[in-house]
């Protein structure tokens, strides 16, 4: 908050930056052109007036609340909201009943409802929601960080469209910062040059709440008529200097959580479950860290030790039988030894290139002895035929071709260097001297 001169000699608080910057129409919205530009799917929606329940699926500060609020006034449209870290069941089911009473609803413009952090609500939670959003009783508007795939019931997500927000890049973050100089009604009237963003930039992450939140503090850095010249040095040193600031509300949340990641691939088990106590200090879902334990020990880990996949994967599970504070135990032993393991990222690498190799041979032929072959016309076309079945032949092993002729000879897997994986590798050269000869 900071004081402005009404004009008539009193000061006025004004709210924050992010506040004050905050759009309302789409004309002023920074970003996710594909929903919100012409001919997105938002747009589209909007201009037609036909309106039905959707989640807002992205990282935070790239709009969600804002979009919703949007949508809410362009279509004149009553606007409650909830937050799933605190309202329960009850409050869910008074806003609902709200919602019939209302003036709105009788005059067949249903009620939004926008749901901030989806992703924490309860199974009885969306459940109580699910009877309205299918009458028709109040349109949904979920907004999360996490896939809703995994954190939506599947009733729910069935009548919801998904909508996939991403960061803003660097045209986004350098329209919001004109944009901001330009018309924000205290920083428009000082004399404030940025010669550098990419200070600014780097730290807010493409997130536009922490960019004007970090914009703000520089700012006021400066003292009473002295020049304010941004540059990197200047961003760099009054974050430095501010920390706590910058972390208040949870601004380095995601900081947390990406030091938490590297430390457990950089194999350090003493700053590893220290990041894992600063997250569930602050409030973190203790199951939103199981899954990145999961993903790490697929990712990071890897074939240089399966067991870790099995063990993130149990954590997982308990933590979601067992809750916090105790799931706070499982955490840190999963943490200790993903992060204590030999890495590797092998699996990782080799799906990549999979995945782009498949995006360019769409059209290769699986080979005729490798089809399935259900129908007598195709056993007759020669499907399956030649095929030999591994199991019929010493070592469970056959020399038969299996990539499609013109991909014949493509390395897509390459072994890491430890114990676990060099193992395979011996096996490998053994059976495929043409791919993993020395």
């Amino acid at each position: 908050m900071m004081d402005i001169d009404d004009g008539a000699g009193r000061s006025r608080m004004l709210p924050p930056l992010p506040e004050r910057m905050r759009p309302r129409t789409l004309d002023g919205y920074v970003g996710q052109r594909h929903l919100v530009g012409e001919g997105g799917v938002l747009r589209k929606m909007m201009e037609s007036g036909n309106l039905s329940s959707f989640i807002l699926w992205g990282p935070p500060g790239v709009g969600k609340t804002t979009l919703a609020r949007i949508v809410a006034k362009s279509l004149n449209r009553e606007f409650y909201t909830l937050s799933a870290v605190s309202a329960g069941v009850k409050e869910v089911r008074e806003v609902i009943e709200r919602a019939r009473a209302g003036s709105f609803f009788s005059a067949g413009r249903a009620p939004i409802l926008f749901i901030d952090e989806i992703h924490r609500f309860s199974k009885s939670q969306q459940d109580a929601l699910l009877g309205a959003v299918e009458d028709g009783t109040i349109i949904l508007i979920g907004a999360t960080t996490e896939n809703p795939s995994f954190e939506v019931n599947t009733p729910l997500l069935s009548r919801c469209q998904v909508f996939v927000l991403k960061s803003l890049d660097r045209a986004d973050l350098q329209e919001l910062l004109d944009r901001t100089l330009r018309e924000d009604e205290l920083l428009k009237d000082m004399d404030i040059r940025v010669t550098e963003t990419e200070a600014l930039f780097r730290y807010s992450g493409g997130d536009a709440r922490k960019l004007l939140n970090i914009l703000e503090m520089t700012v006021g850095s400066f003292s009473p008529g002295e020049p304010k010249v941004i540059d990197n040095k200047v961003v760099t040193d009054c974050l430095q200097e501010n920390t706590a600031i910058y972390d208040k509300g949870g601004e380095m949340h995601y900081d947390i959580i990406s030091a938490f990641i590297k430390s457990v691939r950089g194999s350090d088990p003493n700053a590893a479950v220290y990041y894992l106590a600063r997250m569930l200090k602050g409030g973190e879902d203790p199951l939103f860290i199981a899954r990145r334990l999961c993903i790490l020990a697929a990712e990071d880990i890897g074939l240089a030790n399966p067991n870790a996949l099995l063990l993130a994967e149990a954590c997982f599970r308990i933590v979601h039988n067992i809750g916090m504070p105790e799931a706070r135990i499982p955490l840190a032993e999963t943490t200790i030894y993903l992060a204590s393991s030999a890495k590797s990222n092998s699996a990782y690498l080799a799906i990549g290139r999979a995945m782009e190799l498949a995006d360019k041979t769409q059209t290769s032929s699986v080979p005729l002895y490798l089809r399935n072959a259900p129908t007598r016309l195709m056993e007759e076309l020669g499907y399956s035929d030649g095929y030999k079945y591994a199991h019929d032949y010493p070592g469970h092993w056959t020399d038969l071709e299996f990539m499609p002729e013109d991909l014949v000879g493509t390395r897509l897997y390459e072994p890491a260097e430890n114990k676990s994986e060099q193992t395979l590798e011996a096996r490998l050269s053994a059976l495929w001297p043409k791919y993993y000869g020395k």
